[in-house]
């Protein structure tokens, strides 16, 4: 009852039972017996991993097996809105790949994505953590050499979630590489002013994730906007 008597604290938002969360979590009134089924994993696609057989990616891009790339995760928490990351990758086209690292992989990492037709690659990459934010970088950057462009002009989508400073330092890193059109949710940080943000708009195109229609960012990224 003291927490309630703080402002912006209510019986609402600090609940004394168990509720739905975004993340999967248990729900109130849920048998505490009830387990989500064994699954395997295969992790470790850091860039040297994925450089090994980017033969095979340039290739399925060239012949139309592998139409986009994405690059979906970062951070995770309990928030509502963060559920459009899962739903992102419900609705991927099967001729795309996904790359992801960080606590938000696990929005997407107990999602069937099974292969690229005709080409045994997996369709999910687990990269790794935040801190393997590098690798992605690496693969994006050696992918754009091989195909003697830049990482703006590749069929890739940056789609990250953000929740402290970590994610924000990686945020940094890619807007002083260039990259633009990142999409950034599940909200824009608290601390960036309006004229902050229009400069992150105006020169790098940075994009607020719609977490209420993640359907239509999909066909936004797939038609590179």
């Amino acid at each position: 009852d003291r927490a309630w008597a703080m402002d912006g604290w209510t019986a609402k938002n600090m609940p004394r039972t168990p509720v739905a969360s975004s993340s999967g979590g248990r729900g109130a009134g849920t048998p505490s017996k009830v387990l989500a089924p064994k699954k395997s994993l295969t992790v470790g696609f850091g860039h040297h991993a994925v450089l090994s057989v980017a033969d095979k990616v340039i290739d399925a891009f060239k012949t139309g097996k592998l139409k986009h790339i994405f690059l979906v995760g970062g951070c995770d928490g309990h928030e509502p809105q963060r559920a459009y990351y899962g739903k992102l990758g419900e609705n991927l086209p099967k001729d795309t790949m996904l790359l992801t690292l960080g606590c938000g992989k696990f929005r997407l990492i107990n999602q069937d994505f099974g292969t690229l037709a005709d080409t045994g690659l997996p369709r999910l990459l687990d990269m790794g953590q935040c801190n393997d934010a590098y690798s992605a970088l690496v693969v994006a950057t050696e992918l754009a050499k091989a195909f003697k462009t830049d990482v703006n002009s590749l069929p890739l989508s940056l789609d990250i979630s953000w929740f402290e400073q970590k994610a924000v330092a990686v945020l940094l890193t890619l807007l002083h590489l260039g990259v633009k059109n990142i999409r950034l949710g599940p909200v824009l940080p608290a601390f960036l002013t309006p004229d902050a943000v229009a400069v992150l708009v105006e020169k790098f195109a940075l994009k607020p994730a719609d977490t209420s229609n993640p359907e239509m960012d999909l066909k936004k990224m797939m038609s590179r906007c």
